[in-house]
């Protein structure tokens, strides 16, 4: 299958993005309105963009509507800071609830019961049980197009770190984090590590197996057949994401 970039709408663009694209780090960034609101939301567009000064990018759609902006790059707009927390397996269901458009008035915290940790030098909470985190300052926003769709980057003035996950000469003990990514409108959860090259009999075993299911569902069901699913990354069944 060939398929002319041109040629796609928004939603199919975003379909085929999002599941080519495999796995993608998810973002839970945590951000504050400028009435003190606290807000947050998973952004699985993320990844490293620069080391000195070090920097991330996050890319944001509009809410499930279409139009209206998404109170996380509302917040960051408007206040120049936000945290990115990193999405654990014992936090899945909290990480994905937080995608529910909630209305902007709720604190995200307290509606998902989850506990706020202070930040040295962001307005913005840090999401306590979250084993890693960063704090970030914005240094530019760049408008995508004409959808309303806009990457951030923001510097990163603090690491947060578990002290058990920082190991000598600066390396994070991968292994012992049951990380959560994204596979188009699911999750996997990184369980195994490996080095190449592998023997062969390992290669074919994998040559042919699908991903197993954490949840029971059958083989083959998605979120994107469902209507709560949107081409944002919002869940429209809630109120705000």
């Amino acid at each position: 299958m060939i398929i002319d970039g041109s040629d796609v709408d928004a939603t199919s663009a975003y379909k085929l993005l999002i599941g080519s694209i495999l796995p993608r780090a998810v973002a839970w960034v945590s951000t504050v309105s400028t009435d003190g609101v606290a807000n947050l939301a998973p952004i699985s567009f993320f990844t490293a963009v620069g080391r000195k000064p070090p920097m991330v990018s996050i890319s944001l759609q509009p809410r499930s509507d279409g139009v209206t902006l998404k109170d996380t790059f509302v917040n960051i707009r408007d206040t120049g800071e936000f945290v990115t927390n990193l999405a654990v397996l014992p936090l899945a269901d909290q990480l994905h609830r937080s995608a529910h458009e909630f209305d902007s008035e709720v604190d995200e915290f307290t509606a998902l019961d989850l506990a706020k940790a202070p930040s040295e030098v962001v307005r913005p909470p840090r999401i306590k049980e979250a084993p890693i985190a960063f704090e970030c300052v914005v240094n530019r926003i760049i408008p995508v197009g004409d959808l309303h769709d806009h990457v951030v980057w923001g510097e990163v003035v603090r690491f947060h770190i578990r002290d058990d996950l920082y190991l000598e000469r600066g390396r994070i003990d991968t292994a012992a984090l049951p990380v959560v990514g994204r596979l188009a409108a699911e999750y996997t959860v990184v369980d195994n590590v490996f080095t190449t090259p592998l023997d062969d009999d390992v290669l074919k075993s994998f040559q042919d197996r699908r991903a197993s299911r954490l949840d029971g569902r059958a083989t083959g069901w998605s979120p994107i057949d469902t209507d709560a699913w949107s081409p944002s990354g919002a869940t429209a069944a809630r109120g705000k994401e």
